[in-house]
């Protein structure tokens, strides 16, 4: 597979003038650091992204096996499957639904506080797919027609709202990050989906970084450059390229050398710009400091999945093999090992890279999972986490999926845990054999001992961080009563995002693809406590 080890181009010197360990960091107030409480206000849990809880002490490997469901949120039936990650602070939980709406609730027993409406901005159906950010007295979050929102963190009321895309398709999957006085966030598209008879594609990726404040327009990275007509499709609808690269997930950022990071996606067409790749841009300017490339080629739409040969006329590039799909979805890492600043991010070939943080030059990397083409579902799809120790990554559809603890200094694997086997035999899988798949979709979360990883079997698992040991599991797929008083069923435990741990809570949203949902219940977030 041309391309699948990630050759690297277009690293250039960076500008930082230091990198220092983590011990002699210090972030700005409004960093979106776990407080000391043990509050988890923003997608990765802190600016560094290390999906990592050091506060929560009240959950332990000991006493993990007593937890139980506390409260559930429901979803209209209709609405569809969740993927908002939620966040928790001062006492309440915040998330986005499918059927287009920002809930706070509060944190310990669901009751409501507010709840936000995006139908009330723009024009048509809309649903929330990030996690929100929460800093500054206000919530951060975007929808599936790209608009960003900022509403007030205690009334709900909106601040603003920008349209940060109008181009068809686009969207923001990417969770904001607040870093002094910004709001950083990545938009994407689903433009390649969109069928032979649309004139693909003139959508280009791009991270922003725009005024906590007001929402007004600080500066734009874009991934590709400007798409220009490029001749016609096999049936005459105009040509456009390059196109793609989009930004599915949130950035880190080193709060030291001021340097934001972020993974991009593949090409829709053409061969130009900084698709599947690692992104390091000055947090002021923007400007690049460092790009690096992991595949060479990979354009691809959703053609290139197809059968049919009348269909691969539409996929550039598939005839060489270089159709592949190998987006780097997931969100960076960033720690240090020896003193030297690493920054890591998985992608959906299934490598996991750790890179030099200053340089962007090739630290070391680890082939987790075999390559999947024409959609890079065995590889790492959303997020992984470094609790200071080890690093834990997880693959999707693998065969089975897998979870995995690395040495951060070498890559090796310390143990590696599959998707259990009985996971599709019981529980509420048992009755779906030919859909039930082993593989993790979310992104993995830790707090002190434990990590937290749920599964496409509907099962929401607890593991030990020193060796793997699965030491609770819950089965979602039951019927249950939310405290909104509609009826819910969970499922296959949602990508977009992970479990989010603090003060003594677990919080998971249930019900994914690959999920049967009859038409009598909808999917849910779940709580779990003891």
């Amino acid at each position: 597979m041309r391309g699948a080890r990630g050759r690297r181009r277009m690293a250039i010197p960076a500008v930082v003038s230091l990198i220092m360990p983590l011990t002699a960091m210090t972030a700005s107030a409004d960093a979106a650091v776990p407080r000391a409480n043990g509050d988890w206000p923003t997608w990765q849990g802190d600016p560094l992204g290390s999906r990592f809880n050091p506060a929560e002490h009240t959950i332990t490997p000991a006493d993990v096996g007593g937890l139980k469901l506390k409260w559930a949120f429901a979803y209209p039936k209709e609405a569809g499957t969740p993927r908002s990650q939620p966040a928790v602070a001062d006492g309440t939980v915040y998330f986005g639904g499918p059927d287009g709406k920002m809930y706070a609730r509060d944190a310990r027993t669901g009751g409501a506080r507010w709840t936000f409406d995006l139908a009330s901005v723009g024009t048509g159906p809309t649903q929330v797919q990030d996690g929100p950010a929460v800093s500054g007295g206000r919530v951060y979050f975007g929808d599936i027609r790209g608009y960003l929102y900022a509403v007030d963190q205690r009334t709900g009321r909106l601040d603003w709202a920008t349209r940060l895309d109008a181009t068809p398709g686009a969207v923001v999957t990417s969770s904001p990050l607040v870093f002094q006085g910004r709001v950083y966030v990545g938009v994407s598209s689903g433009e390649n989906v969109a069928g032979k008879d649309h004139a693909c594609c003139t959508f280009r990726g791009h991270l922003d970084a725009l005024d906590a404040r007001t929402g007004r327009l600080a500066w734009r990275y874009y991934t590709v450059p400007k798409p220009k007509r490029d001749g016609t499709w096999p049936n005459g609808v105009p040509k456009y390229a390059p196109s793609g690269g989009g930004v599915w997930s949130t950035p880190a950022v080193d709060p030291v050398t001021r340097t934001v990071y972020v993974g991009t996606g593949q090409n829709y067409t053409g061969s130009g710009g900084h698709f599947d790749s690692v992104l390091a841009l000055d947090a002021r300017t923007g400007r690049a400091r460092w790009t690096e490339k992991m595949t060479d080629v990979d354009t691809w739409r959703a053609e290139c999945a197809s059968q049919d040969p009348a269909d691969q006329k539409y996929c550039p590039n598939l005839p060489e093999g270089t159709a592949l799909d190998f987006d780097l979805g997931a969100a960076p890492n960033l720690f240090t090992v020896g003193g030297r600043r690493l920054v890591g991010i998985g992608q959906k070939v299934g490598v996991y890279h750790v890179l030099d943080a200053r340089t962007g030059k090739a630290v070391w990397r680890r082939q987790l999972s075999t390559p999947m083409p024409n959609g890079g579902l065995s590889g790492i799809q959303w997020g992984s986490s470094y609790d200071g120790h080890r690093l834990y990554v997880a693959t999707y559809m693998a065969g089975p999926g897998t979870l995995f603890a690395l040495d951060p200094a070498t890559g090796h694997v310390l143990w590696k845990t599959p998707s259990p086997a009985d996971g599709c035999t019981t529980g509420g899988a048992a009755k779906y054999p030919d859909i039930c798949q082993r593989g993790f979709t979310p992104a993995v979360t830790t707090t002190p001992g434990i990590v937290w990883e749920g599964g496409m079997d509907g099962k929401m698992r607890a593991y030990s961080a020193e060796t793997g040991r699965v030491l609770w599991s819950y089965d979602t797929m039951r019927d249950f009563q939310g405290v909104n008083g509609l009826p819910g069923r969970g499922g296959a435990l949602s990508g977009g995002g992970g479990a989010v741990v603090s003060h003594g809570l677990l919080y998971t949203q249930a019900g994914y693809a690959f999920t049967p949902y009859p038409n009598d219940r909808g999917s849910a977030l779940m709580v779990f406590g003891r």
